[in-house]
Formats: C-alpha cells, sequence, structure tokens
C-alpha cells in the first residue's frame, strides 16, 4: 500500500556500469540537462515574444563522471568510439503518514562519444580530481521499474511519461 505523503529525500548510493562492468572511482556524477531547442515566435495576434520549443529537438546533452584519481577506467572512456553506461541509484523516501523509510529505485542508460578529458591535478595526499565528458545521444530514465523519459536522437524518439513527442514526425518521415 502506498502512500499520498511520500516524501523524496535523497539518493543513498550509486554504481555506474559500463557495458556490464562496474566502473569504481567515481565521486560524482553530473546528468544531462534536457533543453529543448527553441525559435522565437512574434508577429500579428502575439503580444510580444515566445520562444517556442521545437518538439523533440533538443540542445546538447552532457554527462560528466568526476573521479578520485586518474585510472585505467576513465582513460579508456576517451576512445573515439560509442560508450554505453547504466548508473543505478538507491534513494531514500519518508512515507509521512507511517512514519517509514523506504528505498526507491532509480536506473538511467546512456549512449555517448567522449567530449572531453580534464585530467586535473596531481598533489601530494589529494584527489586529482579528473572528469570524464560524454556527448549523450541516447538517454532514457526508468524510475520504479517505469520508463519515464527516452531519448534517442539518432532515431527520433522523443517520450516523456507515455508520450512520444516524435511519433507522428516519424510518421511524416515514413519512418
Amino acid at each position: 500500500m502506498s502512500s499520498v505523503n511520500t516524501i523524496q529525500d535523497k539518493n543513498i548510493a550509486y554504481e555506474v556500469y559500463e557495458s556490464g562492468d562496474r566502473l569504481l572511482g567515481t565521486a560524482e556524477v553530473t546528468l544531462p540537462s534536457l533543453g529543448p531547442k527553441t525559435s522565437t515566435l512574434s508577429g500579428a495576434g502575439i503580444g510580444g515574444e515566445i520562444e517556442m520549443p521545437t518538439p523533440g529537438q533538443l540542445g546538447s546533452m552532457e554527462l560528466e563522471l568526476n573521479w578520485r584519481t586518474l585510472n585505467k577506467k576513465n582513460a579508456k572512456l576517451m576512445a573515439m568510439k560509442a560508450h554505453d553506461l547504466e548508473l543505478r541509484s538507491a534513494t531514500e523516501t519518508y512515507d509521512a503518514a507511517t512514519g517509514i523509510l523506504g528505498v526507491g529505485a532509480v536506473k538511467i542508460n546512456v549512449r555517448g562519444l567522449p567530449k572531453k578529458g580534464d585530467l586535473g591535478s596531481l598533489k601530494p595526499a589529494d584527489h586529482t580530481d579528473t572528469k570524464t565528458t560524454l556527448e549523450i545521444v541516447y538517454f532514457k530514465m526508468t524510475i520504479e521499474g517505469e520508463r519515464m523519459i527516452e531519448i534517442d536522437k539518432l532515431n527520433y524518439i522523443h517520450y516523456v511519461d507515455g508520450v512520444d513527442y516524435l511519433a507522428d514526425v516519424r510518421k511524416a518521415l515514413g519512418l
């Protein structure tokens, strides 16, 4: 029985996998921003300007992996090929009605191409703060086993909460 007063609190822990292998050493992952491309709509009958989003057209999506040290895993992510990553997160919930702490599951799948490798710095007794940035061409977010967002830039898929906003575009293009 689920409560109507469940509070989503925080990320408990996360894991990153590349093609099924666990990537150890990540300190933090910055997820992509999903920003639609827009054009300015103005003219007769419009009181000003509107930045109108174009369905299914998104700007650059970047995923950044922050590492504690230089290692073979982050060096391999700079290979000029697509990298498939799966990020799994355990999130904490609090049911205000029952007082019970719970655990939720979030899974994010991405396919990315190397965009930038910041090797960081060498200091005694400190982290290098190495960063790997991938340009994301595919993104899928599943929460509690339910597909919530799926963006596939190369296959005209822009799915959010049960609606594929590019289905009519694929149809119009004969795909």
